[in-house]
């Protein structure tokens, strides 16, 4: 078995490798190096405790070994490790080590009252059991991504160790089997996180089969999550295979070409009907040259966020202006009583429970204070307050210990992109750095080519005086800002993204 040091010599000799000679030699793409990749990719993330993650890989199959704090953390790895190019599946290892030890009593306590503090599942019938600190779901829901939205609010739960989510699928009316794949097949169309292009799809009383081709394991998984359309019961991908290590365009083939502001429009509503976060009651989507328009009202922040995340990641959007407002309720809670649901919020939440955050609440506008260690935390802080109907905007005033250590987004990653947040400067802030300028443009070939997000044959590279210049084309929103995040990653002062994408800056008129 190869161990963590071991990865780590392997890692410097492919750097010593790399950044000799004047232009990027593509990695030889073996187990080593893709063991290499993703280690760095975990050392990248501000959540993932790297030092305590063995990573090995063989014929492309990743498996992780080691300790997390929580399930989320857990998945998190996974997730990580799905998004590095060559990495056909993984097998996830990892055991789940809570930092204290909760009774099986409080865990379930703070479950329920999770639950019921979730707008978005708490109309549902579920009964909760732990046994050993492994959580068990129990009850019915008519969408899956409801049952998915459930199991991640109890793993959200300080000190849970497992979870087994048999909440079932119970529809209200059967879908006849054409109609099952027409959604599917629009919705893997109009999501920008699949290439669908090499993807087959069929339905047999509403067993669903996918085949083909995806480019990356990220991009299975994403696809398998599209899949779950109303009436699916249930979905096998053993023919949906991961092998193509580049962004092959055969994949891509008819995705990004323009699209009329009708149908872009149309695909927005589709994404966020299908959110169980956002409700589309009072919500109105318009689109102007490629531009979606978000207006009305929303039951939290959270919805907010949702929403603006379902925008983006939807086919021919090129930009966004999210002017959603958070309805209040009825009968509105006190601030006094917004303030307890807060701050017990946070202290039953996995990644915050332990850092000391105070919660000020004033006319609905919830204020925090206190220090965590990363700027994750602070978002997780801000996210946990923004869940609860009643809360119309959060000023976050939390310190963090390590700001030298950043986030970059990662969409198969990361819930919501990291400038929704007011208070977060980094890609804006002045930053040093002791590589010199062809170390750095090295650093930021190297992530470009591992990146499962863009092609990074069709993007030149040049750094000045720390500042990374990137030009070329691109076929999407999220190509664009994924290489922007990799040039950061790559230790750049500053980026210059001159970046083309195709197909949007003259979307097709209706």
């Amino acid at each position: 078995m190869i161990t963590h040091r071991n990865h780590t010599v392997i890692l410097t000799v492919i750097l010593i490798f790399l950044f000799s000679g004047t232009a990027l030699t593509a990695p030889r793409m073996n187990d080593d190096t893709i063991t290499a990749a993703v280690e760095e990719e975990l050392l990248h993330d501000p959540v993932v405790e790297a030092f305590r993650i063995a990573v090995g890989c063989r014929d492309g199959v990743v498996e992780l070994t080691g300790v997390a704090e929580n399930i989320l953390a857990k998945e998190r790895s996974l997730n990580i490790a799905e998004t590095v190019k060559g990495v056909r599946s993984v097998v996830n290892r990892i055991r789940v080590v809570p930092a204290g030890t909760r009774s099986d009593t409080i865990i379930r306590r703070d479950v329920i009252q999770a639950l019921a503090g979730d707008p978005a599942v708490e109309s549902y019938d579920i009964a909760v059991s732990v046994v050993d600190r492994e959580v068990t779901l129990r009850g019915q829901t008519d969408s899956f991504r409801e049952k998915e939205l459930a199991g991640t609010v109890a793993k959200s739960v300080a000190g849970v160790e497992a979870l087994d989510n048999q909440i079932n699928l119970v529809y209200p009316d059967d879908r006849r089997d054409k109609d099952i794949l027409a959604d599917i097949l629009a919705g893997l169309k109009w999501d920008l996180l699949v290439d669908h292009a090499l993807i087959g799809v069929k339905v047999n009383d509403g067993q669903v089969t996918l085949s083909g081709t995806v480019g990356s394991a990220a991009e299975k998984t994403r696809a398998n999550a599209v899949a779950w359309v109303t009436g699916v019961k249930a979905i096998d991908d053993g023919q949906l295979h991961v092998a193509r290590w580049a962004r092959d365009p055969d994949l891509r083939q008819g995705k990004y070409v323009s699209k009329t502001d009708e149908e872009i429009r149309q695909a927005v509503i589709a994404a966020l009907k299908t959110d169980p976060r956002v409700s589309m009651e009072n919500v109105l989507v318009t689109v102007a040259d490629g531009t979606v328009t978000l207006r009305g009202t929303v039951d939290t922040l959270r919805a907010r966020r949702a929403a603006a995340g379902d925008t983006v990641n939807t086919v021919g959007v090129y930009r966004y202006k999210n002017h959603l407002k958070v309805g209040e309720p009825e009968p509105g809670p006190s601030d006094s009583e917004l303030e307890q649901r807060i701050e017990a919020a946070l202290e039953r939440d996995a990644y915050v429970d332990g850092y000391e955050v105070h919660v000020d609440v004033r006319s609905g506008v919830a204020a925090l204070y206190g220090r965590v260690d990363t700027g994750f935390e602070k978002i997780r802080a801000e996210d946990v307050a923004g869940t609860l109907p009643g809360i119309f905007a959060v000023e976050n005033n939390i310190l963090v210990s390590k700001g030298w250590y950043p986030h970059y987004y990662n969409p198969y990653v990361d819930v919501t992109e990291l400038e929704t947040y007011t208070w977060y400067e980094y890609g804006r802030a002045p930053r040093t750095t002791l590589k010199s300028d062809r170390e750095i443009k090295r650093s930021i070939e190297e992530e470009l080519w591992w990146s499962p997000f863009v092609s990074s044959d069709r993007i030149d590279v040049r750094v000045d005086g720390g500042k990374a210049i990137l030009k070329g084309e691109v076929t999407s929103k999220t190509e664009y800002d994924a290489a922007t995040e990799n040039a950061w990653e790559g230790g750049a002062t500053a980026v210059d993204n001159d970046l083309v994408i195709l197909g949007l800056l003259h979307p097709k008129k209706n």
